[in-house]
């Protein structure tokens, strides 16, 4: 893993910036029903994608996760104007307006989704390094879920399988404490979801998902291990979404004083406290990229304002058609 130099901080800075104040936006749009549908953000866990995306080699690493999944690709390589495009649903989006928020998707940058099916990503991200594998590729999948999806028993079988093919990835529980309103203590007769791979004897361990620094030293050592063919591993980072599951959701399972509290270890004022502690750039500098994030979001929705709808027929276009299926007779009208 390179360094975490001064220069790192201030990407962090900078980047998470840019992904809470991306997600603030989504939050607002949505209310003007520019963005229909589910919305899911990500406020508060930005320290998960920022230590991961530190550690991984963007040339060649994959990545895979749920729904809730708007800044990952733009953390990947993706012009955020296209991700914010395709949650206005317009044909300038990553999916041609065809996916929306739950359903974003880079194969040029190696993003794989983008899931709307709980846990339905674990057995694939264990598919996509399967084929890195298979073909020699030298890369490593990081397979995101969260708590809720951590009960699913397609990770059993993927735990399994990975384990037994000894397969380049890594999988991570974004453990935000709720899932989708009900709390980790009441879905399990234990709160530690990461010990949950000690019993396919895979490396294991939680992660403190507030501090980008601990992400990305658990990130390197489990990527670091799958790129020497050490097999997979399973972190469970521990982390707290500051919005609901969702944009409907009342929240009545929590207390505005818990969020309060892991407001005061939020990931961005660390990062900026260390900055300014080294002095590694001014409040004035850090106005500046203030400044600059709020603009380059803005430009976001002035392009996913602007951008058409598409074509009605691309909706078609995108739907499988097999034009001699045996069980229709295609005579009948």
């Amino acid at each position: 893993m390179q360094k975490i130099t001064k220069e790192v901080y201030l990407k962090w800075y900078e980047d998470m910036l840019f992904w809470r104040k991306f997600e603030d936006k989504l939050a607002a749009v949505y209310i003007q029903q520019k963005v229909r549908g589910f919305l899911h953000l990500y406020n508060g866990q930005e320290a998960v994608l920022a230590g991961a995306l530190h550690a991984m080699d963007l040339t060649k690493d994959k990545m895979i996760t749920a729904y809730r999944n708007h800044v990952q690709p733009i953390g990947m390589g993706v012009d955020p104007k296209r991700v914010m495009a395709e949650l206005f649903g317009k044909a300038t989006g990553t999916s041609m307006g065809l996916g929306g928020s739950m359903h974003i998707f880079s194969k040029e940058f190696r993003f794989y989704g983008g899931h709307g099916i709980v846990g339905g990503q674990i057995p694939l991200g264990a598919g996509i390094a399967f084929g890195d594998k298979y073909h020699d590729k030298d890369a490593v999948t990081i397979c995101c879920f969260g708590d809720g999806a951590a009960r699913q028993g397609s990770l059993h079988e993927t735990f399994n399988l990975a384990m037994l093919w000894n397969l380049p990835v890594v999988f991570v529980c974004e453990n935000n404490g709720y899932a989708m309103g009900t709390s980790v203590a009441r879905t399990a007769n234990h709160t530690d979801i990461w010990k949950l791979g000690l019993g396919y004897d895979m490396p294991s361990g939680p992660v403190d998902g507030m501090n980008p620094i601990k992400v990305a030293e658990a990130f390197d050592e489990a990527i670091q291990r799958a790129r020497k063919g050490g097999g997979p591993s399973f972190l469970e980072v521990k982390t707290y979404r500051y919005r609901g599951h969702s944009m409907s959701d009342a929240q009545h399972y929590r207390t505005k004083d818990e969020v309060a509290e892991y407001k005061k270890i939020d990931p961005i004022t660390q990062v900026k406290d260390i900055i300014l502690e080294n002095e590694y750039a001014s409040e004035a500098d850090l106005k500046a990229i203030d400044k600059d994030v709020k603009k380059r979001v803005a430009e976001c929705e002035e392009f996913a304002d602007e951008s058409p709808y598409p074509e009605k027929n691309v909706m078609y276009d995108a739907v499988y058609e097999q034009e001699d299926y045996p069980f229709i007779d295609h005579k009948i009208k």
